[in-house]
């Protein structure tokens, strides 16, 4: 179980620090479509390509045949992270960082309850507690405080709100995958679906877009590999062990090593309550991990 707790973990790891990259795409002049579509795709041909070397490695000359059913599932699957991802840019766009990741980590209480509604699986007392500490913890860590709610746009609220439930949603369906899908396979089927997922939403605009150059490659390839491969890679074998709800939880990582990276990359202030709120988060995620392996 160590195993798929540390694939999970490193999986919102790798989330926590796009971020402050996607600010220093942004400086270079490009748009949110533009990278989330580029880094979808070159993943998605990347993971087709491991499928099929995969494929000779174990000498089969064609795939394992997948139903209509399961297809559909994980290419839903897969749009439901791609427009998360999307969307918590747009939000980023109208509030502060430190507010939208806030926000996007209420898909913690969001994930519990949605796999509460869907498949009865009602959360202990434990993990309600540990949900709510972290929740607290996350304000603090985020430098909420310091925030003047009245110069917060409503729009940019819901922007967060919608890529929170849409990561919950993902969450919970990534933890109800089809055991007999390789982990690879999934996640190339999933990564199809978040690359469809992007383009449709950005097809207008894509189609406008005169940046495809040497530098929005660059930044494909990195947003490609620490935005959806790797955790991509890492979700898909590590929260069907771990499960939808608890891996919700552990995700929260996500939020201490985005203010972080700011910190040490983009110079971004961090307040004595931040760093209480972060240590606070990682004591939470801790002592659930203990109840998990008992």
């Amino acid at each position: 179980m160590i195993k798929y707790i540390a694939m999970v973990i490193a999986g919102a790891c790798s989330y926590g620090i796009l971020s402050t990259f996607g600010k220093l795409a942004y400086r270079d002049g490009f748009s949110a479509a533009e990278i989330t579509f580029s880094q979808a795709f070159i993943s998605m041909v990347v993971l087709w390509s491991f499928c099929s070397l995969q494929n000779r490695i174990n000498h089969k000359a064609t795939p394992l045949r997948i139903n209509r059913k399961i297809w559909i599932s994980l290419l839903l699957t897969g749009a439901t992270i791609g427009l998360t991802t999307f969307v918590y840019y747009l939000s980023v766009l109208y509030i502060p960082a430190s507010l939208a990741v806030v926000l996007l980590m209420q898909f913690t209480w969001m994930g519990t309850l949605l796999e509460w509604l869907w498949f009865k699986k009602k959360p202990g007392r434990g993990q309600i507690m540990i949900i709510v500490l972290i929740l607290g913890a996350t304000v603090m860590a985020s430098g909420l405080l310091n925030i003047h709610t009245e110069q917060i746009p409503l729009k940019g609220i819901l922007y967060a709100l919608g890529s929170a439930l849409l990561y919950a949603v993902y969450v919970v369906a990534s933890g109800r995958t089809i055991s007999q899908v390789s982990s690879l396979q999934r996640s190339a089927i999933i990564m199809t679906g978040y690359t469809l997922g992007i383009f449709v939403v950005n097809a207008h605009v894509l189609w406008t877009i005169d940046h495809f150059n040497l530098l929005l490659l660059k930044w494909a390839l990195f947003f490609g590999v620490f935005g959806t491969l790797i955790p991509q890679v890492l979700f898909s074998k590590g929260i069907p062990k771990v499960g939808a709800g608890v891996s919700a939880i552990i995700m929260t990582v996500e939020l201490p090593v985005a203010v972080i990276t700011a910190h040490i990359l983009l110079h971004e202030p961090v307040t004595c309550y931040q760093w209480i709120g972060i240590i606070a988060m990682l004591l939470a995620m801790a002592l659930m991990n203990v109840n998990i392996l008992k």
